[in-house]
């Protein structure tokens, strides 16, 4: 467990702050609508382009938040964490601007890409185990021995604090929004959406989506308790095989509903990103819009809000894109 998991819950409050910190390290991000997408889907869609980061993804909030919360003591026993490569690259960049070490623990069929970036930042790769639930018993072990600072993706406030500010800034651009649809990995992006939209948009429904070949958090919310499931997709940012408790307490109640997309349904509206918004999308980034389009009816002449959370895909992704089928996940 991470120290900072033993922190309180974060609030609306704890939101605000982070804007506060980032400000000026990092600008807002756009989010645009466009008229062929609007026409494909049959609704006024926005994207909120998180790809446009500095690390391609919405998680550098939440590193950046984190790194200038912790303690001199903190910083000087070093980071550990696990991931498939969206936080990896988080914890890399704010361990980088702070001279902190950092060490990540991923899946040792990670792209090669997703190691080459994070290593880029200056932080140790350790490339161990199938999938997320390994590198994470190998992370724990790596962390007692170094005593560094464990950090858990998704039960880490300070992380979930600083992701709360892609959606203030989703709310304040448009308060009118009828629907948010936010991919679900670990689950800090949707906590964050609910937290801080219970307060600036509270008749916004907001929609979680994670994919059928890893269903753990979305099985999590439907079970009211947090449970694990195999992992079994080929979308890195969303294989995550258990549900965590903070992201699962903070939307116990707010979440509006959770979808299942698959893996053929996030290619088939990565295509439709590239082609129609000008975005290359990674799977996990164009998991919001997959459930848009899976599930036309319940979207159709509204006002939705898509987050592209993140835009490393890896050589596989895009030459999966050029592919007129693709098998399902």
């Amino acid at each position: 467990m991470a120290d900072q998991t033993l922190a309180a819950d974060p609030t609306f409050a704890d939101v605000l702050a982070a804007r506060d910190l980032l400000t000026g390290r990092l600008p807002a991000t756009p989010m645009w609508s466009y008229p062929m997408l609007d026409a494909a889907v049959g609704a006024t869609v926005y994207v909120k382009h998180e790809n446009v980061q500095p690390t391609g993804a919405f998680k550098v909030r939440g590193g950046l938040t984190l790194l200038h919360s912790l303690t001199g003591e903190q910083r000087r026993r070093g980071l550990v964490s696990y991931s498939t490569g969206n936080h990896a690259q988080s914890l890399a960049y704010a361990c980088a601007e702070l001279g902190v070490r950092c060490r990540l623990v991923m899946p040792a069929g990670t792209p090669e890409g997703k190691v080459r970036a994070v290593r880029a930042w200056g932080a140790s790769v350790l490339l161990d185990g199938a999938d997320m639930a390994v590198a994470q018993a190998v992370a724990e072990r790596l962390a007692a021995t170094e005593r560094a600072l464990l950090v858990s993706p998704g039960d880490t406030p300070a992380l979930l604090a600083g992701v709360g500010t892609a959606y203030l800034e989703i709310f304040e651009a448009r308060p009118d929004l009828d629907l948010l649809v936010v991919p679900v990995g670990s689950g800090t992006g949707v906590a964050a959406a609910t937290l801080v939209g219970a307060v600036l948009a509270p008749r916004c429904r907001i929609v979680a989506v994670q994919s059928t070949a890893a269903p753990a958090a979305h099985d999590s919310w439907r079970a009211g308790s947090c449970v694990r499931r195999p992992i079994r997709t080929r979308v890195e940012g969303l294989a995550t095989g258990r549900g965590f408790p903070l992201p699962q307490r903070l939307i116990r109640g707010r979440l509006h509903d959770f979808h299942l997309v698959t893996d053929a349904q996030i290619v088939q509206a990565q295509r439709l990103l590239a082609t129609c918004a000008h975005t290359l999308a990674e799977g996990a980034g164009a998991a919001g819009l997959a459930a848009v389009l899976a599930r036309p009816d319940g979207f159709a002449g509204r006002r939705v809000a898509v987050v592209c959370t993140g835009g490393n895909a890896s050589a596989a992704e895009i030459t999966s894109l050029g592919q007129t089928r693709t098998p399902d996940g």
